[in-house]
């Protein structure tokens, strides 16, 4: 588990083997198995997660049972309910997984300790969150500015890998669109 965390903040900088074994201790691991919540809706939120193996997703439900996906979250992608854990709220969002997944947890208090002690991961988490902040603005624009087949192709494009382990009513709730509407972008 700790290698793939290791080679995900090397993309970003470089670490000693003494720094890493300190930045290992501060996480915590989990595992859930396919279905299980990893957060609900009201809960307190402790955790950021990063995802060593597995797939999940975060979503809203509206007072009429609709899904609204608003992430998925595969091998080397972190996922949390990120209003609830920053300003210590409950969770306005349900995270639960899609496969079977391994994952690294971070609290608050240990992510505020390793910026404070090594500036290589306050920059890492810096640069984590500015990536974070331009792909939500692509996503959001592209909800504004394409039509469901266009957010289709350029998920695919994107995130191939994603069509082969996400049921294709997961794909159309992500795509804000029918099972019917996705099931025509389909050769």
């Amino acid at each position: 588990m700790s290698i793939a965390l290791r080679q995900h903040i090397e993309k970003i900088t470089p670490l000693t083997d003494q720094e890493f074994d300190y930045i290992l201790s501060h996480f915590t691991s989990k595992k859930l198995k396919k279905h299980q919540f990893l957060i609900q809706e009201g809960d307190g939120v402790s955790n950021d997660y990063f995802v060593v193996k597995g797939l999940l997703k975060a979503y809203h439900v509206d007072s009429e049972g609709k899904e609204y996906i608003m992430q998925f979250a595969m091998e080397d992608w972190w996922i949390s309910d990120y209003q609830a854990y920053f300003n210590h709220t409950k969770a306005t969002l349900n995270i639960d997984c899609v496969e079977d997944v391994e994952l690294l947890c971070l609290s608050l208090h240990n992510r505020d300790k390793l910026c404070a002690d090594l500036h290589k991961i306050e920059h890492f988490f810096r640069r984590k969150s500015n990536m974070g902040y331009v792909a939500l603005q692509r996503r959001i624009l592209a909800m504004l500015n394409s039509n469901a087949k266009e957010r289709y192709e350029q998920l695919l494009l994107q995130y191939p890998a994603l069509f082969q382990r996400v049921p294709k009513t997961l794909i159309a709730a992500y795509l804000g669109v029918s099972r019917e509407t996705l099931s025509r972008f389909y050769s």
